[in-house]
């Protein structure tokens, strides 16, 4: 079946042409052709538009045609990240960042493009943590923001002293604005501090051996101060030497909060891994408040506090608490039914393991576990058996972990507090994630220090947007909203001489990250500058 035009001659000399739909077939050897039907005339079906109208209707009767017809005048030219930019620029603005920029440039003019910079290397963060020569090419190739076409490598080294000079400035901005934003609570700040390693020299000045947190004792290191709300929002960060001790940042950084942020309480929310007592004393004696959790087997009092009578009460799903009184600190015992279960279970699985390797006439590597080494008794003989008594002293440990404060909050608001901790150590895990490869390309204190201030905005962003999103009760996590968003491409198409961006569908939970900053998703198709 064929599409043909037949021509006829009118007596005046002029023609006219018909648009035929036509087959062949054989006829006694011959091949012979059928009209089917008549389209009408050529020329009315052109003046009138139909011909394309039947091309279009009889595509669609066939898949692969439709696609061709539709596809073959477009030529793609690249995909590109782009709902996420919107919206993480929509949240930069929100929290007064172009504005301070702006306010900053008018103060002292720069020569580059010193914010484009800075908020490049914040999306990078958020987006495809790299070297800042990677993130250079990320912004370029991968990433839809025509401002970042004028972008240098050597402007993301310059922005990084810009933000080294300008983070109190920015820090102080950025905790007006929220509170303003969300009228959190600055009554009671989280403070922690943690530390991360260099794999080469490190700059002079900030890296230094000292109690490393990661475990490598042989590595000059930087040790990172991190303030936040019990919201979860970040107010400010401090960056000092690696040997630089614990109490000692804790007065540094305490003091300068209450002189920037008039914060009158701050409460020291610590893990059981960086608790002595000879901090917990300094602390006392500079009457900083502090949540902390106790080590259970290694603190002399954990035992006593444990066998204490008394009642729990519940203060949320799966953790009750009682408080304690033991030779005049305060203790507050929290308990986990649910953590109970699976301490007890993986007790059972560790002792099991270990009779059948003894059954077995040795204990192969197991005893050089940490978990099933605890219950190996080795006898004057060398023989080894299972510690019993161990296992069943074990056994109160289950689901508990104990807190000890001196502040005069309750003991379901230390318990709630502690709880938060996770956001602060959550915090501290981003802000590492880069820095274990990537200072180690800044050789300069001021350039360390503002590759920290930019894993600090990262995370002003990320905990922005996921305030936001509760907000408006998104029910997915942020990292699923995130992972969602990133699918939505803007893709330049050629149509003829015309440029175009063409934005991928919405899927999964994008437009909740579009909804939680106020934002309309852009149009589906726009021209581009030629």
């Amino acid at each position: 079946m064929f599409v043909r035009l037949r021509t006829f001659h009118n007596r005046s000399g002029s023609t006219r042409t018909y648009v035929e739909l036509a087959r062949s077939y054989r006829k006694d050897g011959k091949v012979q052709q059928e009209k089917l039907c008549s389209l009408g005339r050529l020329e009315e079906l052109q003046s009138t538009g139909a011909v394309d109208s039947i091309i279009r209707g009889l595509a669609r009767l066939s898949q692969q045609q439709w696609v061709e017809a539709q596809a073959l005048p477009l030529v793609g030219q690249w995909s590109r990240e782009y709902g996420a930019v919107l919206v993480f620029w929509c949240l930069w603005e929100k929290l007064g960042l172009h504005q301070l920029f702006e306010g900053i440039y008018r103060a002292s003019p720069v020569e580059f493009p010193v914010e484009e910079a800075v908020f490049g290397m914040v999306l990078n963060r958020l987006l495809e943590p790299d070297s800042k020569l990677g993130a250079y090419e990320w912004l370029r190739e991968c990433v839809y923001r025509p401002p970042f076409e004028e972008l240098e490598l050597h402007h993301l080294y310059r922005a990084l002293d810009f933000l080294d000079e300008h983070t109190r400035t920015v820090e102080e901005a950025l905790f007006l604005r929220g509170r303003d934003l969300f009228n959190f609570d600055v009554d009671l700040v989280f403070f922690d501090t943690t530390s991360t390693y260099f794999e080469g020299h490190g700059p002079d000045g900030l890296a230094e051996r000292g109690y490393s947190r990661d475990k490598r004792p042989d590595r000059v290191q930087v040790m990172i101060g991190l303030v936040m709300t019990r919201e979860g929002i970040p107010v400010a960060h401090h960056v000092f030497p690696g040997n630089t001790a614990d109490i000692t940042i804790f007065r540094h950084a305490i003091a300068d909060l209450r002189k920037r942020f008039a914060v009158r309480r701050v409460v020291v929310v610590a893990d059981r891994g960086v608790v002595s007592e000879p901090l917990l004393e300094a602390l006392n004696e500079e009457g900083i408040g502090y949540i902390v959790g106790i080590p259970l087997r290694k603190w002399k009092a954990a035992g006593k506090v444990l066998r204490r009578a008394g009642r729990y009460h519940e203060v949320a799903e799966n953790l009750r608490v009682k408080e304690v009184w033991e030779e005049g600190q305060h203790y507050v015992v929290c308990h986990n039914p649910e953590r109970e279960d699976e301490d007890s279970r993986k007790r059972i699985q560790i002792v099991a393991a270990l009779e059948a390797q003894l059954a077995q006439g040795g204990l192969a590597g197991l005893a050089k576990q940490r978990g099933h080494r605890r219950y190996i008794k080795v006898r004057d003989r060398g023989e080894a058996e299972v510690d019993w008594e161990k296992v069943k002293r074990d056994e109160r440990y289950d689901g508990k972990f104990v807190l000890r404060s001196n502040t005069e909050l309750s003991a379901e608001e230390i318990a709630l507090a502690y709880k938060e901790l996770w956001r602060v150590e959550g915090a501290f895990r981003e802000l590492k994630s880069g820095l274990e490869v990537r200072p180690v390309r800044h050789w300069t204190p001021s350039r360390v220090r503002g590759h920290i201030m930019v894993c600090f905005l990262a995370l002003v962003m990320e905990s922005t947007l996921l305030k936001l999103l509760r907000g408006k009760r998104a029910k997915a996590s942020y990292r699923e909203v995130l992972k969602d968003l990133e699918q939505v491409k803007g893709v330049r198409v050629e149509v003829g001489e015309h440029a175009f961006l063409l934005r991928t569908e919405l899927v999964g939970r994008a437009y909740e990250a579009f909804q939680a900053v106020g934002l309309r998703p852009p149009p589906r198709l726009q021209p581009l500058p030629s």
